[in-house]
């Protein structure tokens, strides 16, 4: 039995998986990264599961080239978690949206509906956006950095404001005495900061929930001081225990020195898995995957990262004596000596790509008992606060995590039974918050 349980969600968003290969498996229709159905039907594998939140990320630019795979995150998260949330019940929905180009109150205005529309289930992963292709597609330059985190911290600020508002005090209509809402508590925020501002009121009640929960990712300097003044949540990319530990120690001292229980924010790695009844079976499938991506592109990777040629005819044969003689692991890849010590131990190069060593994340190609065993050793080493899971192929990675994974969680108390709240915050364990956090001691834009 653990000690606690953990929180977890998923990264949605593409509705093919995060895999290369996996938008040219057979069963896979090549339309659906357009396709609202399948992203719903995603969504409610998760929410059968009783994930806690389903994550869609976001870039505002063309990445990627066509020749190879589709775009990434072609569909806008919030347009695309409107019709999620009208078919769902109790999953959270957090959605990105970029602190350098929307303005607070249409931030703070589509948010307030979607929270609203879900019944108290959002949430704002507040990211500021540093790539010049993104800065491009608004006519705009690029940001100093400093500029950068200042107009984060003011649009965050100022959307909080704006979500405060409008006060539960105001009251519901009231069709007996003709008052539909006590305007008193409908005041405006008349805020102004260097970059943004906003007179207020937004014109749309609190939600279940109060607002939408806070999400923003790991970062450095000036991006975890923001992550510790505003975050509950955080999406993080740790490639070890210790990595995961020393973000997670830093984001809650900070958390602490803005007047904020260090308990309020939850450090949430990515992870992924690839499952199977058995190890060769799990692997069986990745190496499908593999070869769907191009293999000679991928053994060139991983050439690289071995420091020796591999040769694309011979995938399936374990290397010779004097090329794992030559084995050097590439220090830059997070990886690396785990496929040095797969290629030592007689795998093959076909196989050592199916073990996950491209993958940009922690995880197991392996059983579902191998998933439950890793989730658990790093909930119990302290060194975060729960997961957001990655999956490779979302034709059947999902569905396998939750029908096979998720009981086990279960039955060693990691994972509740099912939904013990109906809100996002109520998932996360969070109490109602309705307006900027008092408890911060911060400069504020000025009141116009």
């Amino acid at each position: 039995m653990a000690d606690r349980a953990m929180v977890l969600g998923v990264a949605l968003g593409e509705n093919y998986g995060v895999h290369p290969g996996a938008w040219r498996m057979p069963e896979v229709d090549p339309g659906a990264y357009t396709d609202i159905e399948a992203s719903v039907r995603t969504a409610r594998t998760a929410e059968r599961g009783g994930l806690d939140f389903a994550f869609y990320p976001d870039r505002v630019f063309l990445h990627g080239g066509f020749r190879d795979g589709p775009p990434m995150f072609p569909m806008e998260p919030l347009m695309v978690l409107a019709a999620v949330a009208h078919a769902t019940r109790r999953i959270g929905l957090v959605a990105s949206a970029s602190t350098s180009f929307n303005e607070p109150y249409t931030l703070a205005r589509q948010l307030r509906a979607l929270d609203v529309i879900s019944r108290g289930r959002a949430g704002w992963n507040a990211i500021p956006s540093f790539e010049p292709e993104a800065f491009a597609n608004y006519g705009r330059r690029p940001l100093e950095r400093a500029e950068k985190y200042e107009r984060l911290h003011e649009v965050i600020q100022i959307v909080q404001a704006l979500w405060g508002s409008w006060e539960r005090e105001a009251g519901a209509p009231d069709q007996a005495t003709g008052v539909f809402a006590d305007a008193a508590h409908i005041r405006p925020i008349n805020l102004a900061g260097r970059h943004v501002g906003s007179r207020g009121p937004i014109q749309i009640p609190p939600s279940e929930q109060g607002q939408p929960v806070i999400f923003m990712p790991s970062a450095s300097g000036m991006g975890l001081q923001a992550a510790g003044m505003y975050s509950n949540g955080i999406i993080a990319m740790p490639d070890t225990q210790e990595e995961s530990r020393a973000q997670r120690d830093m984001i809650r001292s900070l958390a602490a020195a803005s007047g904020r229980s260090p308990d309020e924010v939850k450090f949430l790695p990515f992870i992924g898995f690839g499952l199977g009844a058995t190890q060769r079976e799990a692997l069986d499938r990745r190496r499908v995957l593999e070869e769907k991506a191009g293999l000679g592109s991928r053994l060139a990777h991983l050439s690289a990262i071995l420091g020796v040629r591999l040769d694309p005819e011979r995938a399936d044969t374990p290397l010779a004596d004097s090329q794992i003689a030559a084995l050097r692991p590439h220090p830059g890849m997070p990886r690396a000596v785990r496929a040095v010590e797969l290629a030592s131990a007689g795998w093959s190069p076909l196989d050592i790509l199916a073990h996950g060593v491209l993958d940009t994340n922690p995880g197991v190609v392996g059983t579902p008992e191998q998933a439950a065993d890793l989730m658990q050793e790093w909930i119990e080493a302290d060194v975060c606060d729960g997961f957001t899971l990655v999956v490779d192929n979302l034709h059947d990675g999902l569905d396998a995590f939750v029908d096979q994974v998720v009981p086990i969680l279960r039955r060693r108390g990691l994972r509740p039974p099912g939904y013990q709240g109906a809100t996002l915050r109520e998932h996360l364990g969070l109490a109602e918050q309705l307006g900027v956090d008092p408890r911060l001691a911060t400069t504020s834009p000025t009141a116009n």
